[in-house]
């Protein structure tokens, strides 16, 4: 039990850095070129943990086929439900700019943007929770990674938010809730797996990093590229690695 709600703890905390981004959004200007250069930042230490910590961790665990199999039906599975959300309004949900849809512009925009951001924030939570099963502490680069990329989620999804007329109250309400989820999965995850073979364990973990590589490449480094161009790939490098040195200190 104690575990378990250590792992939501966990959870929660790298979730929480997603209502820290809203309120800097709401409520300071930041320069959209400062924005997307968090945003390049944060994908280069998702790459990092993603690499080292979960695809690495799935092949050492059970070989190459669970890690082939896994990562690409996560990438699969989010790449499908992330066009379906695009539809419905939600496809620039990460977005610091005007491209965000008002509800009069794309009625259940809100509502899809809400979804997209649960899809890009369970995935992350369930791993931090597993990474706690068997007595290992967690992992500090993975934490550190989440919640670093969660900050310009939020940061660059409520200023894009606060250009469609959104209202601040439906902005905090919207991540307060991803982030009291972000803990739950973080929770369940360590709660319901800790009795999976290591072979299930390979397999949920690279579903989990198939996903947030497509994460990554769908919607944090085209909105980087759109605001800084060839800036992005250095600081994306200067991310990757700071989270590097970070789970070798």
């Amino acid at each position: 039990m104690v575990g378990a709600l250590v792992a939501g703890g966990w959870g929660l905390f790298a979730g929480a850095a997603l209502l820290i981004g809203a309120a800097i959004g709401l409520f300071v200007r930041v320069p959209p070129r400062w924005i997307a250069l968090v945003m390049a930042f944060g994908s280069g230490v998702l790459l990092s943990a993603v690499s080292f910590e979960l695809i690495a961790e799935a092949y050492e665990r059970s070989g190459i086929g669970p890690v082939v199999w896994g990562a690409v039906g996560g990438a699969a599975v989010y790449s499908g439900v992330n066009a379906l959300l695009a539809r419905r309004g939600a496809q620039h949900r990460k977005r610091s700019g005007q491209e965000q849809p008002s509800e009069s512009e794309a009625p259940g925009s809100g509502n899809a943007i809400a979804l997209g951001a649960l899809l890009d924030g369970v995935p992350e939570s369930v791993v931090i929770g597993t990474s706690l099963l068997g007595g290992s502490h967690v992992g500090t680069a993975t934490v550190a990674a989440v919640f670093i990329s969660n900050l310009p989620e939020g940061l660059a999804s409520a200023a894009g938010m606060r250009s469609a007329g959104r209202t601040r109250r439906y902005v905090f309400a919207l991540w307060g809730g991803i982030a009291l989820i972000s803990g739950l999965a973080a929770l369940a995850g360590y709660a319901l797996l800790g009795g999976a073979s290591e072979a299930v364990m390979a397999v949920i973990t690279a579903v989990a990093g198939g996903a947030i590589l497509a994460m990554i490449a769908d919607t944090m480094i085209p909105e980087a590229y759109s605001k800084v161009h060839l800036l992005t790939g250095l600081v994306t490098v200067a991310g990757f690695l700071s989270a590097f040195a970070l789970a070798h200190l």
